[in-house]
């Protein structure tokens, strides 16, 4: 280029060419290049990551969503529904559909606790079980919506993004607190929950049976989970199904529990806490299993407050305990028939041995008496008129002749000491005392009057009611110990037939000499049908023919040469009433335990109840024959 003083300089267009065309190449190879970035995202886009970005977007407007199967029904022995599924609606809360997540998640909260009302129950438990659950689960909020609720949230639901109202079936229980303590029932999925689960199968449902009968058979009860695949909109609101695959429905079952007889049990105990539990002999299976008090299972299935829990958990008698499973009670005289037989099949006694009762007996070397109930005795009497009259003193030179550890080994044999293996959880075992066990667990030896009053089922002695009254059913049925069932028959969701179950055998009790069983059946049928029997009150205007054992177990413990006497003793402070029977002698087809806490006598207290029982199992079962 030249220049000139004072003049424009003149471009050089050669100069400028080669300028223009340089940046014009260098324009076009951008571009080029770009246009090739592009087109290698769009390959890698379309092919390599075709499926991940596809499976992206297809879920934005497609979810899958689990299909709760319908938890099954459950019977009693005679077709009557005990537990049953009735519709209901529950208000669920998916974080991931939330605008702002956990921003927006209080928010949402405060807004629907104003249109339906959240107590501050719902939102603490929303809060622990969303812990257990993945960020585009649903969690519910809020069970058993009102009608009212439901169709405020409905007419408003456009405002609440993550929100949904979703049907459920929720379990119901027709008979209340009479079967809570068999049945148990349902309760909200917590973490201890989902980490015992198959996962898979428990997505879509929300409730597990918690105790009782609906936690043993939980897997039968549950069923198989479906799912369905559905299309929806950016809010997630569901446009229309794709694809479903229909849950299983759990298993229906029908308990061997008579739905009649537990109410006559329950009525016949009033107001007294106690238990009443019975078996077939011939089948092992369970007629009826009452405890009372006990407690409105529903109050359960949606969640129960925390005052409410409080109301039942310190409420008189203790009702959610279960007595006829975990109740320890010294079965006092009820284990004399035990104690007999032991004695005859051991050939310590025969049924002719006769011993002299004069009120008082005494070990040798002893000078402190243990005492009859009868100050001045009774007399002369053999193994079937001490049964009768319940004469201590014939127990307590039994018990001596045969010592602790043969009777311990003895009456394990029918189950005392150990757990039935029933299909409830949560069974206790009792304690069948031995001088082993005392020296294990108390690092002491063993005393002659712990033997002498073992022998008439005191000291450490402790059974529960559904020990004694498998025991029975041992006794009468010719030694076949069996696994006590509640589970009756299975069939499938909605079908006719049921499948039938039997109760599994534990043991067969070595019979040395069928003789020595009956002469026990004898005695026992003397204490309610004899002339000195102690439950003549079973007898009176029955139409089948009873046999039984009366008992009572000490609260605490008299001072020497104390009497008791029932009506200067504090009411807590009185003896427990407790009667075992069979019924009819020529053909049991019932064996029975009953415990009345602090009713004092046996006969009194615990022989009606058990009355009231037979007979309305036996007029069902028997019919209506006059007693022979």
């Amino acid at each position: 280029m030249i220049s000139y003083a004072g003049k424009r300089a003149i471009k050089d267009e050669r100069d400028e060419r080669r300028l223009f065309d340089q940046r014009a190449w260098t324009g076009f190879i951008i571009i080029v290049l770009l246009m090739l970035a592009l087109l290698s995202r769009y390959v890698w886009l379309q092919i390599y990551a075709y499926d991940n970005f596809s499976t992206r977007s297809e879920s934005n407007r497609v979810a899958v969503r689990p299909i709760a199967p319908n938890r099954g029904i459950i019977y009693d022995r005679r077709g009557r529904v005990i537990a049953e599924n009735q519709p209901a609606y529950r208000l669920e809360v998916t974080l991931e559909n939330i605008p702002g997540k956990m921003e927006g998640l209080e928010t949402l909260l405060d807004e629907l606790n104003a249109l339906i009302g959240l107590d501050e129950d719902d939102r603490k438990a929303f809060h622990k079980a969303r812990r257990n659950y993945r960020i585009f689960d649903s969690v519910p909020l809020k069970f058993n919506l009102s009608e009212t609720e439901v169709a405020r949230f409905a007419v408003n639901r456009h405002s609440f993004q993550g929100a949904d109202v979703v049907p459920y079936l929720a379990r119901s229980y027709p008979y209340g607190q009479l079967l809570t303590h068999v049945l148990g029932y349902t309760g909200r999925l917590d973490a201890q929950d989902i980490k015992s689960v198959d996962g898979g199968n428990y997505r879509g449902t929300r409730t597990i049976g918690k105790i009782g009968v609906e936690k043993y058979h939980e897997e039968e009860l549950h069923g198989i989970s479906g799912l369905e695949r559905v299309e929806t909109n950016v809010r997630g609101r569901v446009l229309k199904v794709l694809e479903r695959q229909d849950a299983v429905p759990g298993t229906d079952l029908v308990l061997s529990i008579d739905v009649a007889v537990q109410r006559a049990a329950w009525d016949a105990l009033g107001d007294r806490p106690g238990s009443v539990v019975a078996i077939d002999p011939v089948d092992g299976s369970l007629i009826a299993l009452v405890s009372k008090p006990a407690y409105d299972p529903n109050a359960f299935v949606h969640g129960i407050s925390q005052d409410a829990y409080q109301a039942i958990l310190n409420a008189p008698g203790r009702p959610l305990f279960n007595r006829a499973l975990r109740g320890g009670y010294e079965p006092g005289s009820t284990l004399k028939p035990f104690v007999g037989l032991a004695g005859l099949e051991l050939d310590l006694v025969t049924p002719q041995t006769r011993v002299f009762s004069n009120g008082k007996f005494y070990i040798e070397g002893y000078s402190r008496p243990y005492r009859d109930w009868k100050d001045t005795g009774h007399g002369w009497v053999d193994i079937q008129s001490a049964l009768e009259q319940s004469v201590n003193t014939y127990f307590y030179q039994l018990a001596m002749d045969m010592g602790i550890d043969r009777m311990h080994d003895y009456l394990s044999l029918f189950g005392f000491g150990e757990a039935t293996g029933i299909d409830i959880p949560g069974e206790g075992k009792g304690l069948l005392p031995s001088r082993q066990w005392k020296k294990a667990t108390q690092d002491q030896p063993w005393y002659p009057g712990e033997t002498v009053i073992a022998g008439i089922g005191q000291g450490f002695n402790v059974v529960t009611p559904l020990q004694l009254a498998n025991a029975v059913a041992a006794l009468v049925n010719g030694g076949t110990l069996y696994t006590p069932r509640l589970l009756y028959a299975t069939k499938p969701a909605g079908g006719k037939r049921a499948e039938r179950l039997s109760a599994p055998v534990k043991r067969q009790i070595p019979v040395r000499d069928s003789g020595d069983w009956q002469t026990i059946l004898d005695g026992m049928d003397r204490v309610v049908n004899g002339v000195r029997g102690t439950a003549r009150v079973v007898a009176v205007d029955a139409k089948f023919r009873t046999a039984g054992k009366t008992g009572t177990a000490q609260v605490y413990q008299l001072g020497v040469d104390k009497e008791y006497n029932e009506d200067e003793v504090a009411e807590h402070l009185r003896d427990h009433a407790l009667f075992i029977a069979f019924a009819p002698v020529e053909n049991p087809r019932i064996a029975i335990a009953v415990v009345v806490e602090h009713g004092g006598a046996g006969s009194r207290a615990a022989a009606p109840v058990a009355r009231a029982t037979l007979d309305a199992w036996l007029e069902q079962e028997v019919g209506s024959e006059a007693r022979p």
